[in-house]
């Protein structure tokens, strides 16, 4: 059964947000929201359940990856470098990055600001979740069966 939601991607609205990656066509930005449902799904069975909520999450994701794999207009396209720069010179010109550990694939997502953001507003959606099916064992040595039996039997009204 389908709880999450679903999101579509609008290639106008997109650039409107991220007007700096105006250089991304539409097809090679459509292709990077397919990307984003590799780490984000968007098929309905996800931990989002808002729409707009979804759209916006991909929609940072798409930016991420576009702009890993194109730049944005400033840059005149990717540079190339693969991590966070820890140092930069002027005088014949030369910069370096590192990829410093991060908890959990953090530091993939903060290579760019769109991908800083993203891991920010999905913090909410990474903490575990546990569902208890109907009839499991619980622990205390009953079925789940047995405790709503239980608790139906206790006059609550009484306290």
């Amino acid at each position: 059964m389908a709880t999450g939601a679903i999101a579509t991607f609008d290639y106008a609205q997109w650039l409107l947000l991220y007007p700096e990656l105006s250089n991304v066509t539409e097809a090679q930005a459509g292709m990077c929201f397919g990307l984003g449902t590799l780490f984000l799904r968007n098929d309905g069975t996800g931990r989002v359940t808002d729409n707009s909520t979804q759209l916006s999450l991909l929609n940072m994701l798409t930016a991420h990856i576009a702009f890993i794999g194109y730049g944005d207009n400033a840059s005149g396209g990717a540079s190339g470098l693969v991590g966070r720069i820890s140092s930069a010179t002027e005088g014949s010109v030369s910069a370096s990055a590192e990829m410093a550990a991060q908890p959990g694939s953090a530091a993939w997502f903060l290579q760019t600001k769109y991908g800083a953001m993203y891991w920010q507003a999905v913090a909410a959606f990474r903490t575990f979740a546990y569902r208890v099916g109907p009839g499991m064992y619980n622990g205390l040595g009953v079925g789940q069966d047995a405790i709503r039996q239980a608790f139906a039997a206790v006059p609550w009204q009484s306290f």
